[in-house]
């Protein structure tokens, strides 16, 4: 009876698939993606983390109110701007040198992949590019922009990140080291566009079914890309990427649909974030206490090799200094819209504090004009 039973549920499956077929009936898959930016290490934001002097850290509560949002997403990326020794002294600018205890905070908060090519890539020299990769592998972080050598790099880059039936180049790049010097082995890759036009065409040949690159670039502090930035966007979807996502200037940019003509003739659209802004810092200058998270969904018919832009927005992050008044200070990277649906959300937050994170936020929306996704 049961392989009576087996055989009919078989054929009514096999009706299902053939119905569905001929009826254009197709499933979907989604994949949700969710960028960050700048995560700084500065020596205030060392001081609060501290446990145990020079031996352990403690960035937890950094990410606490934010984590919801980062583990909702299939891959979420962040911009590693600090290296990570492995042993003190920790420093914060010029020269950024954060605890490995760092990592171990934001990929319990959700982030599945760092960048790590940036113009602070070499601030603990060859052995902090290293120790960086060293940890972020231990740590079981995907990664790239920099390498411990050119075998590394030849075996891991692009970096091909796949999930639920997608399978994702990402490219990483950075416009300096900030005058020092890359030693050999390691490798930062650079704006070279020679360099990138090989990279992007490598990935191309991999067939995936997206290409993102993730670029540091422009100038700090100003809110809107200037016109390197729009030329290297061009190039680089012209040379195969489908999004671009930028880093650097420690601000929110603007966010466009740029269109470039390609080599056929055809025309080809791709979103191009010019700068997520910071994600956690100590930076003090205007604009630069908050960025955005920048989540889109990727979507996917089954079976199929075509990948569309679905659902995409901001979600607009401020940083927050709690500061009691005993104790030692603590960082908190805030939603900005669940603090608005919860004025109670963070215990202790002063009245001036909301002031300031409401004030941030009106002026990143009046400015900036994108769709935003509320967290409430």
């Amino acid at each position: 009876m049961h392989t009576a039973r087996n055989a009919k549920i078989h054929v009514f499956l096999l009706i299902l698939i053939l119905f569905s077929t001929k009826s254009g009936i197709t499933q979907t898959d989604t994949l949700r993606l969710i960028f960050a930016g700048d995560v700084m290490g500065h020596t205030p934001q060392i001081a609060s983390a501290e446990v145990v002097k020079n031996q352990k850290y403690n960035y937890e509560p950094c990410f606490r109110y934010v984590k919801p949002i980062i583990e909702d997403a299939d891959v979420a990326i962040a911009n590693l701007e600090l290296t990570l020794p492995g042993k003190p002294p920790y420093t914060g600018y010029p020269m950024f040198r954060s605890p490995d205890e760092l990592a171990v905070a934001l990929k319990n908060a959700g982030f599945d992949v760092l960048v790590t090519a940036n113009n602070h890539s070499n601030d603990s020299r060859g052995a902090g590019v290293t120790n960086t990769i060293k940890t972020l592998e231990e740590t079981k972080f995907l990664h790239t922009g920099t390498f411990t050598d050119a075998r590394d790099r030849s075996a891991h880059y692009p970096l091909m990140v796949y999930k639920k039936g997608f399978k994702i180049a990402i490219l990483n790049y950075t416009y300096g080291t900030n005058g020092v010097p890359t030693e050999a082995p390691t490798i930062v890759n650079l704006i070279d566009k020679d360099q990138m036009a090989k990279d992007l065409a490598e990935a191309v040949a991999r067939k995936p079914h997206y290409i993102i690159a993730i670029m540091h670039w422009g100038l700090e502090y100003q809110l809107t890309e200037n016109a390197e930035q729009r030329d290297l966007a061009q190039f680089l979807i012209k040379n195969g990427a489908d999004m671009v996502i930028g880093a650097h200037p420690h601000v929110v940019q603007p966010i466009r649909n740029e269109q470039v003509t390609m080599p056929d003739g055809s025309r080809k659209e791709a979103l191009v974030v010019y700068s997520l802004g910071n994600f956690i810092s100590n930076q003090q200058q205007p604009n630069t206490d908050g960025g955005i998270l920048f989540q889109v969904d990727l979507l996917k018919k089954r079976g199929s090799p075509e990948v569309t832009v679905g659902a995409n927005g901001i979600i607009p992050i401020w940083r927050y200094i709690h500061k009691p008044a005993t104790g030692k200070s603590t960082f908190y990277a805030l939603p900005v819209s669940r603090l608005e649906a919860n004025p109670d959300l963070v215990p202790g937050m002063a009245l001036s504090a909301q002031n300031a994170l409401l004030k941030f936020a009106e002026g990143l929306r009046k400015r900036i004009g994108y769709r935003e996704i509320r967290h409430d």
